[in-house]
């Protein structure tokens, strides 16, 4: 039997008398295959989670949940930071919203060459890509999370000899301004450790690796100062929030550091707070988040 699709009652589009809208109605936690384009225009396959929402109107009752998977399974799955405010503006356009978000998560590779021998290895970080579009205006956020070794300065300063060491999390989100390769971001805040990480270590990139932390020691408050400095210095860079977890070798527990701030993109044009100047060196806004 073939049944016309008019003759098919549309719930979603039913009017809804509450009169309350909503502020983020949609899908997530949905994986697809993509790829994800370098700096030096190389192509990455990768698996993504997409979440995908829009503002719904208090007069319409649903959104049309089908229509994300659509718009992902018609998309060509290749993207950067140039090419995701499509995707968002897409969205917004097939399901008639003045507000839409669109965010991305997803295990991306770069190539790590050992500092002596040079053997190469590739190492894994967590990384976010989202847009918002409200009304013509759009906001570019990029999220990375970097393994770091960090030294403590008290411990060498105290020590006859040695001082503990760890591995650390450095995470940073962050508006732009201007265009920012992911790469650039993880290598900006991969410096402001102790020490890179590496997958592969031979005897001598171990001996240097272990001397290069000891010659620069640096508390978690210390990392995050340093990564919130360079990014007051980065054009490119808007708000920012920064956190850096230290899980300490000699303790049962983690050491934590939290930085928020930055400027706005001057596009936006916003008004100071009417309590001055924000905390380092943002102008009264919160951050990115």
């Amino acid at each position: 039997m073939v049944i016309e699709l008019a003759a098919i009652p549309d719930v979603q589009s039913l009017p809804d008398t509450r009169n309350l809208s909503i502020d983020r109605v949609g899908i997530r936690d949905i994986r697809q295959p993509v790829r994800i384009t370098d700096r030096s225009n190389e192509e990455h396959p990768t698996v993504a989670t997409f979440g995908m929402y829009v503002q719904l109107a208090p007069e319409v009752k649903g959104t049309h949940m089908s229509r994300f998977v659509e718009i992902l399974e018609e998309h060509a799955g290749i993207y950067s930071l140039a090419t995701f405010p499509e995707l968002v503006r897409e969205v917004a356009s097939r399901l008639d919203a003045e507000r839409c978000e669109v965010e991305m998560h997803f295990p991306h590779f770069m190539q790590k060459a050992a500092p002596v021998t040079g053997v190469t290895s590739s190492l894994d970080f967590e990384v976010m890509l989202a847009a918002v579009l409200d009304g013509d205006q759009i906001t570019e956020q990029l999220r990375v999370q970097v393994p770091v070794t960090s030294l403590c300065p008290c411990s060498k300063t105290i020590s006859e000899y040695g001082a503990h060491n760890q591995r650390s999390h450095v995470i940073a989100t962050v508006e732009l301004n201007e265009p920012l390769w992911i790469e650039d971001l993880i290598e900006l805040l991969e410096d402001k450790g102790s020490c890179q990480l590496y997958p592969i270590l031979k005897r001598p990139d171990e001996k240097h690796v272990t001397e290069e932390a000891y010659e620069n020691p640096k508390f978690v408050e210390d990392i995050a100062r340093d990564v919130a400095v360079a990014f007051n210095d980065d054009p490119r860079i808007g708000r920012f929030h920064v956190t850096v977890e230290n899980f300490e070798s000699i303790h049962n527990h983690s050491a934590f550091a939290e930085i928020t701030g930055g400027q706005p993109d001057p596009a936006e044009q916003v008004a100071p707070s009417s309590n001055g100047a924000g905390r380092n060196g943002s102008n009264g806004s919160n951050g990115a988040h």
